[in-house]
C-alpha cells in the first residue's frame, strides 16, 4: 500500500517520519508545489518521491491532506471526482465549511474528516519531528459518514502515530478548537504586536523576556499562511471566542485601573481552576 501526503510540512512530514518508522505502508509518497520543500522533503528522508497529485492518486490507496484549509476547500471536490476505491483523510482545523461542501458528494464515503490536536509554532519540512503525535488527540468529524472499510484505514494510520481518538459534529469541532487552539493564536500574535510596537520606543525590552513571555508568545512565529485561512473558515465561532476574551480583558484592566486589588485577587484565584484541565 502506497500513502500519498499532500503537503510536506510540520504535520504531513512528521506522519511521514513516523509511517517509515512502522513500515506501515509500501510507499510514501509527496504532494508539493513549492520546489524548495520538495528537495527538503526528499533530502530529510519524509518522502520517498515527489509525484503530481494526478500521479499520486493513481498509484495510492490513501491521500492525507496536510495543507491550508481554504486549499482543502479547492481541492477536495475534485479529489472525490476522481477516486474508486482511494480513501482521502483530510486533516485540517476547521471542519463545518468543509463538510458540507462535500456533503452531497456521490463519493463522499471515501472521504475521512481528521483532525490530529497537535504541533508546534514551526512550519515546513524542516519542522517535521518524530513522535509528534504520540499521546495526542485525533479528532474525527462526522465520521459515521465514511464507509466502513475507509474509517479503518484511517484508524489504523492513526494507531500508527500512537494517538487517541475521539468523535464529535463539525459544529462541536470547530467552537472546540476556537476555545483551545484558536483563541491562544490570536492571544500570541497579540501580545506580540503589542510589544513589538513598544519595541519602537524602549529598543531594549526583549532583554528582559524570560521563560514566561516566551512560552507565552511563541505560537506568534506560527505560518500567518496557514493560520489566516483557519480564521477565516472559523469566523463566528473565533468572534465569540474573541469577544469572551476582550470582556476577560477588561474586567481585569478595570480591577486594576480601579486599584481593587481584591478583585483581581479574586479573578486571578478563579483562573487558577485550569488546573482542573491542565496537570
Amino acid at each position: 500500500m502506497n500513502i500519498a501526503i499532500v503537503g510536506i510540512g510540520l504535520i504531513g512530514g512528521s506522519i511521514g517520519i513516523r509511517l517509515k518508522e512502522t513500515g506501515f505502508c509500501k510507499e510514501i509518497v509527496g504532494v508539493e508545489k513549492n520546489e524548495s520543500n520538495q528537495k527538503k522533503a526528499l533530502q530529510l528522508g519524509l518522502v520517498d518521491r515527489i509525484l503530481s497529485l494526478d500521479e499520486a492518486l493513481a498509484s495510492c490507496k490513501i491521500i492525507v491532506l496536510t495543507i491550508p484549509v481554504d486549499a482543502i476547500l479547492t481541492l477536495l471536490p475534485k479529489l472525490l471526482d476522481q477516486v474508486t476505491d482511494q480513501v482521502i483523510i483530510d486533516m485540517g482545523s476547521t471542519k463545518t465549511n468543509i463538510l458540507n461542501l462535500i456533503a452531497d458528494h456521490p463519493n463522499r464515503g471515501r472521504y475521512v474528516a481528521a483532525h490530529p490536536m497537535a504541533g508546534t509554532e514551526y512550519s515546513g519540512p524542516e519542522a517535521a519531528i518524530p513522535n509528534l503525535f504520540k499521546d495526542k488527540v485525533m479528532v474525527y468529524v462526522e465520521a459515521f459518514k465514511t464507509d466502513e472499510d475507509a474509517f479503518e484505514l484511517a484508524d489504523a494510520l492513526t494507531d500508527q502515530l500512537e494517538m487517541k481518538t475521539s468523535f464529535m459534529n463539525a459544529d462541536e469541532h470547530d467552537m472546540h478548537t476556537a476555545y483551545v487552539s484558536h483563541i491562544s493564536h490570536l492571544t500570541s500574535f497579540a501580545l506580540a504586536l503589542t510589544v513589538l510596537e513598544k519595541e519602537k520606543s524602549q529598543g531594549r525590552i526583549f532583554e528582559l523576556a524570560g521563560s514566561g513571555f516566551q512560552s507565552t508568545v511563541r505560537l506568534a512565529k506560527s505560518s500567518p499562511e496557514m493560520w489566516t485561512p483557519i480564521f477565516k473558515q472559523n469566523r463566528s465561532n473565533v468572534l465569540e471566542v474573541l469577544e469572551e476574551h476582550i470582556k476577560q480583558l477588561q474586567n481585569l484592566y478595570n480591577k486594576i485601573d480601579g486599584e481593587d486589588y481584591e478583585g483581581l485577587h479574586k479573578l486571578i484565584k478563579r483562573s487558577n481552576k485550569i488546573k482542573r484541565i491542565i496537570k
